[in-house]
């Protein structure tokens, strides 16, 4: 082919294309796409003014049911658009109106359409990049009726391994859908999950069961779509997992019993987040979170200790917060025999009521207020102790009984309190120097 036949073929193309674009029919269908454009703008409008999740942007902390209706809103334009220009083109080929243009406008609407979808509800990068790199082109050669051709090609690669057929479009099935499903599960568990945690009329433990039975739902559910796409029978998959499930149990006997253990302290309402538990090995620490295998208990000093869900059923728990908030606690110290008990005992407990995180006053129960007593009498001075209630437990923030130590040190030393220090007295009985006969060696 000559540069000749090029140019003619080119000339022939320019005027084919000017003709086209001076054509009666180019002509009404730019017309019917401003038209199409303009209604779906104004009906856009008009319901996003009527919707009240759709009329502003919500602030931080918002509903994520507000979030999903705002991004929702802001969809609403493309959808129409894309919605009035399907059936504008479905009417011309009806009535034998040749529609070019309209398709074109429509593929290209429904392209603008899923690059805006992905930016709004896309949030990880490494999802939106695959979306965007495999998912809109393969969407494009739908549109323009070239996958069925592309889908072939890939059906004829294809690798035997026994007697499994492995084809490229196979592979590449599983991997499209399963990032898609990967993507819907994660994005589905955290607005339910969100929806859960903030309805007012379930208590803290009902949520969290709700929580994890919403969790493994979206698990199995998106398992068994997977292995749909995969190709898999689930018929015979189903007495497979019957002999396998024998196996299993036993193998993951542990799994399972944290699972159920779970869901029993859930249940049963002994455990709930925000309780500060003490464990029989020592371990302390506010419970954040449960999952489905243990729970996430966070101590003073900053650290996650994971404990399994079966340890809280099986072993001694001391759940400090859970029937009260309030906490009583003691504190020792000593004084030297000379003393007035009685009034240091009220100076101390003045001195202590005035504390701000201490319970203390005349509408308090008598039982409540903090109370100085005698423990027992030592070597060296009578030992005492202050007992008081508090909200909270006495550690990070709320540490009050290094305060009080403080205040009741100088309590005593601005009264003139003597703290006693350990005394001994040592006698000498025999008070005769005792004598040495010197011998000498015969």
């Amino acid at each position: 082919m000559d540069f000749s036949s090029l140019q003619t073929k080119w000339n022939a193309f320019l005027h084919a294309a000017n003709e086209a674009i001076v054509s009666t029919h180019f002509l009404v269908q730019i017309c019917l796409i401003a038209g199409i454009y303009l209604i779906a703008y104004l009906l856009a409008g008009t319901l996003r003014s009527r919707i009240p999740f759709t009329q502003a942007r919500p602030g931080e902390g918002a509903h994520s049911l507000h979030w999903l209706g705002w991004k929702l809103g802001g969809l609403l334009f493309p959808v129409l658009s894309i919605t009035l220009l399907k059936l504008t083109t479905v009417l011309g080929k009806e009535y034998q109106f040749n529609a070019w243009l309209l398709e074109v406008a429509l593929v290209v609407a429904v392209m603008l359409f899923l690059a805006s979808f992905i930016r709004a509800f896309v949030t990880s990068d490494t999802v939106a990049m695959f979306m965007r790199w495999v998912g809109l082109p393969l969407v494009f050669l739908h549109l323009v009726g070239v996958l069925p051709a592309v889908v072939d090609a890939l059906k004829s690669v294809s690798l035997s391994v026994g007697n499994v057929d492995i084809s490229a479009y196979g592979v590449a099935r599983v991997i499209i859908f399963g990032v898609l499903l990967f993507w819907l599960g994660r994005a589905s568990n955290n607005v339910g999950q969100d929806i859960i945690r903030r309805h007012k009329t379930l208590d803290i433990t009902t949520k969290e069961v709700f929580v994890k039975l919403f969790e493994v739902a979206l698990f199995c559910i998106g398992f068994l779509l997977l292995l749909n796409i995969m190709g898999i029978n689930l018929t015979a998959l189903a007495v497979f997992g019957g002999a396998v499930g024998v196996g299993l149990g036993l193998g993951l006997q542990s799994i399972a019993s944290n699972f159920i253990s779970g869901i029993i302290i859930l249940l049963d309402r002994s455990l709930t987040v925000g309780d500060y538990v003490e464990l029989d090995d020592g371990s302390k620490g506010f419970v954040r979170e449960f999952k489905m295998r243990y729970a996430v208990l966070e101590t003073y000093d900053g650290k996650d200790i994971l404990v399994p869900n079966e340890k809280f059923i099986s072993s001694l728990l001391i759940n400090w917060t859970h029937k009260d908030p309030k906490q009583r606690y003691r504190i020792d110290f000593s004084v030297a025999y000379k003393t007035d008990i009685r009034a240091m005992c009220d100076i101390i407990r003045d001195a202590v009521a005035q504390h701000p995180q201490v319970i203390s006053g005349d509408h308090i129960p008598f039982e409540e207020r903090p109370d100085c007593e005698i423990d027992s009498f030592g070597d060296s001075g009578v030992n005492m102790f202050v007992e008081f209630w508090m909200e909270g437990i006495d550690d990070g923030k709320n540490r009050v009984g290094g305060d009080l130590l403080l205040l009741i040190f100088e309590t005593l030393r601005e009264n003139n309190i003597e703290i006693p220090f350990p005394q001994r007295e040592v006698r000498v009985i025999n008070e005769e120097p005792m004598s040495i006969k010197n011998t000498t060696p015969k």
